[in-house]
């Protein structure tokens, strides 16, 4: 029996209370509290956080290039994908490229988008936008193969272009798909900008702050405050964009069930 919008809620509210008790007692009563702080301590200093305003322009340096880069992948992979699945020879030239570019890790190119772009906003932005690229033009690609053939062929015999037959049936039936890979690699994306600012960010960003909030002696507790807010906008914006999906493709949730966190 599926459960109600309430019930989940319901139930991930307990679990998340239930995972802040347990790591409570294990600090207090097996751990070191000067080395691991309790989770009380973390929670009370995020929250402190939130009224911090060098904190919060931090955070939106690491936003601006989370955006930008999630962004350019997104018109980037669409596009390539769409002049891929139009030109089956060029698709079959590129798919060895694609299947040795993927695997990479963007966290390894840090010194290859240092070289190439100097500053760390636009290395940040390019790196998001490299792993943003894959999940979104892997779904674009599947999606577009599995439009409905008889569609697209009723529209050819009603004398419509292929212009017309991507705007009128093929978009519109991969939209929901591509949407998915959108959402993926908005995660993908805030773990990379993040990981790159603690590597390479210069102090700028939520990763910044991790490392200023280690160095000089080390504050496990603002530490890990910072992390906790960064696991926070991973859930805001997922949350967003499953909001949205879910406006925008009504008609595609109707057939299939809403679409999962």
């Amino acid at each position: 029996m599926a459960l109600t919008r309430t019930a989940r809620l319901a139930l991930g509210a307990a679990g998340t209370v239930g995972a802040v008790v347990t790591a409570e007692l294990v600090t207090r009563l097996i751990g070191d509290p000067s080395q691991v702080p309790p989770a009380t301590t973390v929670l009370w200093r995020a929250a402190v956080l939130a009224a911090d305003g060098g904190y919060l322009t931090q955070v939106a340096d690491t936003l601006r290039a989370w955006f930008g880069g999630l962004l350019l992948a997104t018109l980037g992979a669409v596009a390539l994908g769409l002049v891929l699945n139009a030109t089956p020879w060029l698709n079959d030239a590129a798919r060895l490229v694609v299947e040795l570019l993927r695997p990479i890790p963007s966290l390894a190119l840090i010194p290859l988008a240092i070289v190439v772009f100097g500053m760390p906003s636009q290395s940040k932005t390019a790196l998001v936008c490299y792993a943003a690229t894959w999940p979104i033009l892997i779904n674009t690609l599947y999606a577009l193969r599995d439009v409905d053939p008889v569609a697209k062929d009723t529209l050819r015999s009603f004398g419509f272009g292929p212009v017309s037959v991507l705007a009128r049936v093929s978009l519109p039936s991969a939209a929901p798909f591509v949407a998915t890979g959108v959402r993926i690699s908005a995660a993908v994306g805030l773990v990379v900008v993040v990981s790159t600012e603690l590597v390479a960010g210069a102090g700028e960003g939520v990763g910044g702050y991790l490392m200023d909030a280690q160095s000089g002696g080390g504050r496990p507790d603002l530490m890990l405050a910072g992390a906790v807010w960064a696991g926070l906008l991973g859930m805001l914006v997922n949350a967003a964009l499953v909001a949205a999906e879910r406006r925008a493709f009504r008609w595609h949730t109707a057939q299939t069930g809403e679409a999962t966190p």
